[in-house]
């Protein structure tokens, strides 16, 4: 469709000589408009998939798919609940669990937490944990004086493996006079960071028996958390989950985080409408420079079209000029964002050192580190936009070229 000779003129048309310089520029500002774009669409895109999945895996992989709960605020008989629970097809683990908020204090500071009591083996089998235990050891867990305690926590309260925390029940003593607040001192087995800051500096994990006997629920459990091997089969499983008897009511995830998941999807549904602006506002300065190349280039124009040239072929000359600025900027673009995601973490801790100051606060981001997870279906999809504005970009002024009257060009030359 292209010829040699065609690409010839075109590869000419793009280097300017000194008096086309201005021309030249603005071809050279649409290049590296469309590069960053498409760069800046991968990198945003992918930060945004990245933050899906770590809290999707972190928020779930502590918290479960699945919550049943009794008729009251605590409920009996929860192992046969929760070995019924686990012989539905899907359900990956059903373990009982105490919740209970309450004040750690440690050696004169003092911080709010949230402890669940498990079974030892149910605590062993959560990956998320048993995987970034940060120091000591997940056997220690046992008996009804440990604890496992975030690691962030344990920095805030000043604790090491080995050393006592003090847990503060709400839930007072009555006495004589008055109540008093329930308080217990546990041993620091070992403590954990699964990178999420909201779980590193508040979740305390205590063995079953003792959360029991420090919430005052002798042979109870505030409910049975489950997890399925699949995270989106909770509406499928859902009414078998019901069907079991003593499983009042359920709760999962979609409904406790339905909220904050959407807004992560509106977020990015609008960053890309506000990305792909950038890649338009390039494609109009390709359609600026190619007009601009079509008037200095009228004379020679009329010349070709005296030769023989026919007006299809100035038209596809000029077609591949501006397409040869759309794809070797989406192509730089490409290479940039992909080197970008890969290495973000790495150029993170480089601009805080060069800047001096925090650019990524672990409190504010809920994540240790900016998650990028690049999507290929998406960065294909960027990527054709991006070719396909920059060749409509084409279309006008080479058609402009394609309409250029030899005759009325040289009347006067």
């Amino acid at each position: 469709m292209f010829g040699v000779l065609e690409w010839a003129i075109a590869a000419r048309y793009l280097r300017a000589r000194r008096n086309e310089g201005f021309i030249s520029i603005i071809a050279w500002f649409s290049l590296i408009g469309i590069a960053l774009g498409v760069a800046t669409l991968i990198i945003v895109m992918s930060v945004m998939n990245g933050f899906r999945i770590e809290l999707l895996d972190r928020v779930l992989g502590l918290n479960g798919h699945m919550v049943v709960r009794g008729a009251a605020a605590a409920m009996n008989d929860f192992d046969p609940l929760a070995e019924a629970l686990r012989k539905i097809k899907g359900v990956k683990q059903a373990a009982p669990l105490i919740e209970g908020q309450v004040m750690a204090t440690a050696k004169k500071q003092a911080s709010g937490a949230l402890v669940r009591g498990m079974w030892p083996k149910d605590l062993a089998a959560r990956e998320i944990i048993a995987d970034n235990i940060y120091s000591g050891s997940i056997e220690d867990f046992r008996g009804k004086h440990n604890v496992l305690i975030g690691q962030r926590l344990a920095r805030k309260l000043g604790l090491r493996v080995g050393d006592t925390i003090t847990l503060v029940s709400p839930q007072g003593t009555a006495t004589a006079f008055g109540k008093v607040p329930r308080m217990k001192a546990y041993r620091v087995a070992a403590t954990f960071m699964v990178g999420m800051y909201e779980y590193d500096s508040t979740f305390i994990y205590m063995p079953l028996p003792a959360a029991q006997l420090f919430f005052r629920l002798k042979d109870k459990v505030s409910g049975v958390e489950m997890f399925l091997h699949d995270p989106d089969d909770v509406f499928r499983l859902r009414p078998a989950v019901e069907a079991v008897p003593g499983a009042v009511r359920v709760v999962d995830w979609r409904q406790v985080n339905s909220h904050f998941f959407q807004a992560l999807q509106v977020e990015r549904n609008v960053m890309f409408l506000i990305l792909t602006l950038i890649i338009l506002i390039a494609a109009f300065n390709i359609v600026s420079s190619l007009i601009m190349l079509v008037n200095d280039k009228g004379k020679a124009i009329a010349i070709l079209r005296t030769m023989g040239a026919t007006r299809g072929m100035i038209m596809r000359i000029f077609i591949v000029a501006g397409t040869a600025i759309g794809v070797i900027g989406t192509l730089a673009g490409f290479a940039l964002g992909l080197a970008f995601c890969l290495n973000i973490d790495t150029i993170r801790l480089w601009l805080e050192s060069l800047m001096g100051t925090e650019l990524w606060s672990p409190e504010i981001r809920f994540l240790s580190r900016i998650p990028a997870e690049v999507n290929n279906s998406e960065v294909v999809m960027v990527v054709l936009m991006a070719l396909a504005l920059s060749f409509l970009a084409t279309l006008y002024p080479a058609w402009r070229a394609a309409r250029v009257d030899p005759v009325e060009t040289l009347r006067y030359e």
